[in-house]
């Protein structure tokens, strides 16, 4: 009697589903991967998303830094230039009324810039006069203890001192009253560190033939104001 052996079917079936089981897990670890990357990828994108804020950061701060070659304004750079016979126009008007006992008489200084840039005088302001006769020693006043600050002066104005005299001779007589011993019909004026210029003296109003006559032994200028 023939003995025929079968194969048992069981153990094969076994296998087999042990193998389509590792199958379907790769493929469910494969499906889940790119979800994963997909979902780091899209955190990624959402913290620093293209043309964000934080992405132009860089070029608002390059538009915020300064122009190259620009200069400041600020504080004032440049330099005002002095006051000198170069750049300014002098006018000596003798006093439009005697002195007395109450009060002296009153020539006035005009310096005017007549330059196109703003000046300053700073420090003494000197007036020399001398008799045009020679009969008298020349006489000088300064305004450096009445005022000598700084003044400055724009393009085109004008500042004034008043000089202060004494032209009434107390001596001789009374046609000799206003007859003192400096008559100068010019006057030399000496703006501060410059070395001065000769004005003819004017009348009152302006007009030609002033005389800056002096009795005493000195006058005084004071400060510089605008008028």
């Amino acid at each position: 009697m023939r003995t025929t052996t079968r194969p048992a079917r069981p153990t094969l079936l076994a296998v087999g589903a042990v193998a389509l089981l590792a199958l379907s897990l790769t493929a469910c670890n494969d499906d889940n991967g790119p979800q994963d990357s997909a979902a780091t990828g899209t955190g990624a994108s959402s913290a620093a998303p293209a043309g964000s804020a934080s992405a132009k950061a860089p070029a608002a701060a390059s538009t915020s830094a300064p122009t190259a070659g620009k200069k400041s304004t600020s504080g004032g750079g440049g330099v005002t230039a002095a006051c000198t016979t170069k750049n300014t126009s002098v006018t000596f008007l003798q006093s439009s009324g005697h002195a007395s006992d109450a009060q002296p008489a009153a020539a006035t200084l005009k310096i005017t810039n007549s330059s196109g840039a703003p000046c300053t005088i700073v420090g003494p302001t000197t007036v020399v006069a001398a008799d045009d006769q020679g009969k008298a020693g020349q006489l000088s006043g300064d305004n450096s203890q009445d005022g000598s600050a700084a003044v400055d002066v724009p393009a085109g104005a004008t500042v004034v001192a008043d000089v202060l005299y004494n032209d009434v001779n107390g001596e001789g007589t009374s046609s000799a009253r206003y007859t003192c011993p400096v008559q100068a019909s010019h006057v030399k004026v000496a703006l501060p560190k410059d070395a001065g210029t000769t004005v003819n003296v004017m009348k009152a109003n302006g007009s030609p033939g002033g005389v800056f006559s002096v009795c005493g032994t000195d006058f005084k200028v004071g400060a510089f104001a605008t008028r």
